[in-house]
């Protein structure tokens, strides 16, 4: 399984060219209804697509309640080795407010998971490195007996690596 943080656009370039991992974009319906927005009218039984909320305009909008529930319950299925791919070009790689820190981390379980290796999605020369005070966060959140390891991976590398599919994907980093 693949969890991101800030890195969709690299994650899903990743994941379409290679089997070995599964984002909740790419179940059935967090492929259908990614990227989409809706709402409803009280009084109505029509479903809108335009007119409606923004993500941070309300709380409890249609659309993100959504995302944090099947969020939860793609983190309640976590299982095994666990990749997430963070944002290494950013000074706060792991934010306790994102979907990832808020609602993935705290349900993750030891009885079900037993490593999250997190890939710190770098550029060439700038960027933070596995030492960021917002992953030791990361590691305190974590339930203790998660395994836990941190990789700088240059974002060119992820995708050199995507476009080999014959190198096994534990040697992307």
């Amino acid at each position: 399984m693949m969890f991101w943080s800030k890195t969709k656009d690299v994650v899903h370039e990743f994941t379409e060219k290679r089997d070995c991992f599964v984002t909740l974009e790419d179940t059935l319906l967090g492929f259908v209804l990614d990227g989409l927005t809706w709402c409803g009218d009280e009084g109505s039984s029509e479903t809108f697509t335009t007119g409606c909320p923004g993500w941070s305009d309300c709380e409890n909008n249609p659309v993100r309640s959504f995302w944090n529930r099947v969020s939860a319950a793609f983190a309640d299925i976590a299982c095994g080795d666990v990749t997430a791919m963070l944002n290494g070009s950013i000074a706060i790689p792991f934010s306790p407010t994102s979907i990832f820190g808020s609602i993935e981390v705290k349900r993750f379980t030891s009885t079900k998971m037993k490593s999250l290796n997190v890939v710190l999605v770098t550029q060439e020369k700038d960027g933070t490195n596995c030492t960021n005070a917002s992953l030791k966060d990361l590691r305190q959140e974590l339930d203790p007996r998660i395994k836990y390891s941190c990789k700088e991976v240059t974002e060119s590398q992820i995708q050199d690596c995507s476009s080999h599919p014959e190198k096994p994907c534990g040697a992307c980093w």
